[in-house]
This record gives C-alpha cells, sequence and structure tokens, in this order.
C-alpha cells in the first residue's frame, strides 16, 4: 500500500471515527447526567464493561488482529475465501452465544470477582441485573469485529468506521428519554424496568452494529454460510495462533480487572468517609472515553489501513518495506498524539468541566485530573499498538504475549502500590497514571521484538521528531495553562478558547519548526487526497 493509498483509506475511516467518537462522547455524557459518577454508575459501568472484557479475553484480540492475514489470504482461493470465512464466522456465533449463556447465569460470579467491595451491599444485586442484560453484547460484538475485518480484506474500510454510529445513535435515544422521564436515581430507588431499560437499550445498539454490516459484506462477493467442518487445516492454524492471542487478552483482562477491582474499593472506601465526590471506577471509565478519542481517530483509522498492507509485505518477503511503512506510520500518529497528550494533561479540568454538564463541578474536576494522568501515556499507547501490528503481520503472537505481560504486571504493580499509598480520593488519579507509565516500557519491549524479524527501528527515527512536537505544544500550552483562570467566559468558552489558542499555535510553531509532517496530516484530514 502506497503512502497515499494508506492515507486516502485512513481519511475515510478517521470521519467514521470522529463522527463516532463525538456521538460515543454524547452518549457517554448523557449516561453520567442519568446515572452520576458515584457508587450508581460504578454498578453500571462495571456491569457494562463485562462484555467487553469477557469478549476480548476469549477471541477478541483474534478477530481483530490474528485472523486478518488468513482471511486476506483465504480472499486468493479459488472460491474467494467463502469457505474459509463462513467455517470462521459459524465458529465464532457457536462459540460466542455458548459464552452469553455461561456468563449470564455466572453474573454473581462475575461481579465478585471485579467488585469484591460490593458483597453483601445493594450494589451486589444491582450490578448484577445490570450485568444481565448487558451480557449479549458478546455476541454481536464479535459478529461486528469479524464482518468488519472480512470487508477490510476487500479493501471496504469505511462501513465497520460508521456501524458504530447507529449504535450511539441509539443509545443517546434511550439515555435522552431516561433523562427527560427519570431523576435523582440511587441505588435504592431505581427500579428494575429501569434497569431493564438501561441495560436492552444498551444492547440493542450492538445488535444494530452487526447487523447493519450483513448488506456491505454482500457488495463484496462473499457469501457466507452456516459450516461445520472445522477440522480444516486454515481453521487449525488459525485456532493456534488465537490460542496465544487468549493469552495475550488474559494478561490485559487480569490487570483491568485489578484496576476495576481497586477503584471500586476506592469508592465504597471514600463513601465511608464522608466523600461525595465522584472516586471510583466512574471517573476513570468516563475520562478513558476522552482520553481514547485521538487514539481512536488517528491511530486505529490508519493502523486499521496498514495491517493487510504490511500482511502483504511479509508475505512478499520485504521487511525493509515494513520497516518504512511502521515508522512512517508512528511519525504519522505522534503529529496528533503528542500535542493530544500535553492538552490532556494540562486542560484535563477544563476539558471536563465543559464537557460533562448536569453533574456536580467536584465530580468534573476529578474526572479531569484522572484524564491529566491518563494524558501522559496517549503518545507511547500508539507506538506500542503500531509496534504490535508489525509483529501481527508476521503471525508471531507469542512476543506479543511476552510484552504484554511485562508491561502488565510493572502496571499492575505500580497499581497496587497506588491503592496502598494513596488516600481513597486519589487512588483513582493514581490508577491512571499507573496505566500511562505501564505504556511506556510497553512501547519499547515491543519495538526491541521486532527486531527478531529484521525490523530495527531506531530512536532516533522517532524521538527527534516527537522531541519538537512536544516542544511545540509545551511552548504553546503552558502559558496557556497558567493563565487559564484570567480567561473570559465559562467553563465551555474556556474551552474552546484554550483549544483554539493551542490548536493555532502548534501550528503555527510546527511551520516555524518546519515539521512537514504536520502540515501535510492537516491537509489529509480536511479533504480526502485524491
Amino acid at each position: 500500500m502506497t503512502k497515499h493509498s494508506l492515507l486516502r483509506s485512513s481519511t475515510v475511516m478517521a470521519a467514521g471515527t470522529v463522527v463516532s467518537r463525538i456521538t460515543g462522547l454524547i452518549r457517554g455524557l448523557l449516561l453520567v447526567a442519568v446515572l452520576g459518577t458515584t457508587i450508581l454508575g460504578d454498578t453500571f459501568n462495571v456491569a457494562n464493561t463485562m462484555p467487553n472484557i469477557i469478549y476480548n479475553l476469549i477471541i477478541g484480540g483474534a478477530l481483530t488482529a490474528v485472523f486478518v492475514p488468513q482471511i486476506v489470504r483465504a480472499t486468493k482461493d479459488s472460491d474467494g475465501g467463502n469457505a474459509f470465512i463462513s467455517r470462521l464466522v459459524t465458529a465464532t456465533t457457536v462459540l460466542l452465544a455458548g459464552l452469553v449463556v455461561v456468563t449470564t447465569i455466572g453474573s454473581p460470579f462475575l461481579v465478585r470477582i471485579f467488585a469484591t467491595e460490593y458483597v453483601g451491599r445493594p450494589e451486589f444485586d444491582l450490578t448484577v441485573s445490570f450485568m444481565r442484560y448487558c451480557l449479549p453484547q458478546i455476541l454481536f460484538m464479535g459478529l461486528y469485529a469479524l464482518l468488519s475485518q472480512v470487508a477490510n480484506a476487500k479493501n471496504k474500510f469505511g462501513p465497520m468506521m460508521w456501524a458504530p454510529v447507529l449504535n450511539n445513535l441509539i443509545a443517546i435515544l434511550i439515555f435522552a428519554w431516561f433523562l427527560r422521564s427519570s431523576h435523582d436515581l440511587s441505588v435504592g430507588t431505581i427500579t428494575q424496568s429501569q434497569v431493564a431499560w438501561l441495560g436492552l437499550g444498551t444492547t440493542a445498539g450492538f445488535v444494530a452494529q452487526a447487523l447493519i454490516l450483513i448488506p456491505v459484506i454482500r457488495q463484496t462477493g462473499v457469501k457466507i454460510t452456516a459450516r461445520f467442518d472445522w477440522r480444516d487445516p486454515s481453521m487449525r492454524k488459525s485456532v493456534h495462533l488465537a490460542s496465544w492471542t487468549l493469552a495475550f487478552a488474559a494478561i490485559s483482562q487480569i490487570s483491568y480487572l485489578i484496576t476495576v477491582n481497586l477503584s471500586t474499593r476506592a469508592a465504597v472506601h471514600a463513601l465511608g468517609e464522608g466523600i461525595t465526590t465522584g472516586v471510583g471506577f466512574s471517573p476513570y471509565s468516563n475520562a478513558l472515553l476522552i482520553w481514547m478519542l485521538p487514539h481512536s481517530v488517528i491511530t486505529i483509522s490508519i493502523v486499521t489501513a496498514l495491517l493487510p498492507a504490511l500482511a502483504g509485505f511479509v508475505h512478499d518477503k520485504r521487511p525493509d518495506l515494513v520497516h518504512d511503512q511502521l515508522v512512517k506510520t508512528i511519525r504519522l500518529v505522534g503529529i496528533i498524539t503528542v500535542p493530544a497528550s500535553v492538552a490532556f494533561f494540562l486542560f484535563g479540568p477544563i476539558m471536563t468541566r465543559a464537557l460533562f454538564l448536569g453533574i456536580p463541578e467536584g465530580d468534573a474536576q476529578y474526572i479531569g485530573r484522572v484524564l491529566a494522568a491518563l494524558g501522559l501515556g496517549l503518545a507511547p499507547m500508539s507506538v506500542n499498538l503500531i509496534a504490535l501490528r508489525g509483529l501481527n503481520a508476521f503471525e508471531n503472537v507469542k512476543l506479543q504475549v511476552i510484552s504484554n505481560l511485562i508491561m502488565n504486571i510493572f502496571g499492575s504493580i505500580l497499581c497496587v502500590v497506588a491503592a496502598l499509598t494513596l488516600e481513597a480520593k486519589w487512588v483513582t488519579v493514581g490508577l491512571a497514571a499507573a496505566l500511562s507509565a505501564s505504556y511506556y516500557l510497553g512501547s519499547f519491549i515491543t519495538l526491541r521484538a521486532l527486531r527478531r524479524f529484521e525490523i530495527n527501528i531506531r530512536v532516533r527515527e522517532i524521538a527527534g521528531l516527537y522531541g519538537k512536537l512536544l516542544g511545540a505544544s509545551l511552548l504553546v500550552g503552558f502559558p496557556l495553562h497558567i493563565s487559564q483562570r484570567h480567561l473570559p467566559g465559562g467553563n465551555i468558552a474556556h474551552l474552546i478558547e484554550v483549544l483554539v489558542l493551542s490548536g493555532l499555535g502548534y501550528l503555527a510553531l510546527a511551520r516555524l519548526m518546519r515539521i512537514s509532517e504536520v502540515t501535510k496530516l492537516f491537509a489529509v484530514l480536511t479533504s480526502r487526497m485524491k
């Protein structure tokens, strides 16, 4: 894939991702307005996070990465890949449907693991109820991911980025209606009918997100039928690779389990100490929602278009092209992730006070502090993902598992240290900082792992540009940070002012410093390249 075609495909996806993330942010803001950021919000967020955890633990990583090279090769078969793709879709559907049944029955056990402090409290039964309505999402997440990868293999990148918009719009309608009809909800006052509306309404969005891709697959010419001949050699290879991905995901989810458990524990302890400001998992998950925006718009869009190209280079035995493409991608995403990281760190509280309307300012301010801590890890997170996709192209998941294991052990240790040493009200901020720190180690290890395949990405190929980007961002952002209290207007005006001033200043400094990648990327994102 040429640089222009990569950027062109990425632009299509970035446009869909921008709309998806904006509607997702609106969805999240409405949910916070309905449930708040304290214990009630935690019960829903823990329950609604569980489908993601289980899905990623069992098969998510395989569907989004490992199976892509398999599907790309299968499309070159005489039948266009119909047989292999049909087997994969059938096996995935059966596995995930069975998983939904098992986890729904075992919901109380899952809550005991992920929210230990809820046992014996009213929050326990409420979380179990929410979870049982949300767990069917597992099946539709899997179908969406698999159908998206089939579309990607046929060079149809846009639909997978636009389908989540429908998901978000359905949830927005549900939450908006809920906000108008229900007030002053708490753990003790929310009814089972309201729990069902929130849970099923959220799940309905995932159903629509998956089913809307079926016409897209038909347009590609791929014909999917039910096939149970799973002993095919290609399926055996896929299962073998997926088994390593399972280990990769298990490591990540154990680390996430620690984060959820420690954050919900901190919320219960803070409540016992009379702290009413939202402390716990809800501030963490809402800060993640904003933190992931630049990563999703830029990094994931580019990487999704990148992986099929990398797989082709590996097939042609051209490690030099793999190296060049990875370096170009890392430099490209840094143009957005580095200044975004600085913006989150310096202006996190300004952003959350403006965005999270309808909740106490102290709660919004706290989410901003969590966002500032997460902001420190935005750039290395993207570098790590790009390096991992390089390993995916070589179909080597073992090295990914090793890298992920070391990164998550380091991050988990930092999380435990934060929980043991910080006051309850600061634990969630400490957990965010621990995640950020872990990505620095993870990106370093993953880049080193690529050397096994003659992909030697040197620090100087990245550090020079990233240093310039960091310098430009701080030169503009730090004076605004110091003077933010003197800016005219309210919270929303402050946010607009700092974003506009820092953005224009960043572009101007980048031009003076002759960082050509900045102006090129800006042009790509504002008009499709021909």
